[in-house]
């Protein structure tokens, strides 16, 4: 086993296997919906570094389903009205994300229920996913049942995908940490404001966090632990 400590790649030693137990891991999937993945200019959040891994989390998560790993599907949704954010306490990224990106014309949009932009843009099983669809800041327990969900599946480390790296995967490291789940982020299966930003991202992950390795080698070591029926 393998993985990425403050950027290199070092073997594991002993003592890691718990992070890579195929029987008590569940994958979360963050926000890989259209609201950050639509190419257009009426996109409220664009996260366009991300649509690079639709099809590679596609993939990723099919075979998951194989392995029989839940794919957990988290998702931003906002009350119409604004109510969760633009008409009440306002989110602090609206304020000072655009500092950097630039103006975001249709960021009031954001995330509001029933609109498009809450669709999910990869797969979804509707048969065996579980979506998450109530986080409405920037963690994916805030104010989400997902430890609800992950507790009563038994479930003790997360494997996280999907984006933004410096910002709501990150976040999601930081609370499952907190929360004394194991984590190991994908570093090919996430993406996030740029290079930079990611990079710095998977490597706090990698002091403090958790593991940060590829998703090769996470299915490689799972399927060594499935005995063909």
């Amino acid at each position: 086993m393998y993985a990425y400590v403050y950027g290199e790649k070092r073997t594991l030693p002993a003592g890691f296997d718990e992070f890579f137990d195929v029987r008590r891991t569940a994958v979360v999937s963050i926000d890989m919906h259209r609201g950050h993945l639509e190419d257009s200019p009426d996109c409220p959040c664009p996260a366009p570094r991300a649509r690079q891994i639709v099809e590679p989390i596609d993939r990723f998560h099919a075979a998951c389903r194989r392995l029989g790993v839940p794919v957990i599907h988290v998702e931003t949704t906002l009350r119409r009205g604004g109510v969760d954010d633009v008409r009440g306490n306002v989110a602090a990224w609206r304020k000072v994300f655009p500092l950097y990106a630039g103006p975001l014309p249709n960021a009031d949009e954001h995330g509001i229920e029933g609109s498009r932009w809450t669709q999910f843009v990869t797969h979804v099983d509707p048969e065996r996913d579980l979506p998450v669809t109530t986080k409405k800041r920037l963690s994916v327990f805030y104010p989400t049942d997902l430890e609800f969900l992950l507790r009563n599946l038994r479930r003790e480390t997360l494997v996280l995908d999907g984006g933004f790296t410096d910002c709501c995967v990150l976040n999601a490291a930081f609370d499952a940490s907190n929360r004394d789940f194991r984590v190991v982020v994908l570093r090919d299966l996430v993406r996030g404001t740029n290079p930079e930003m990611e990079d710095a991202a998977l490597r706090i992950v990698s002091l403090h966090l958790g593991l940060v390795t590829d998703s090769d080698e996470v299915l490689r070591v799972w399927q060594a632990q499935v005995v063909p029926s």
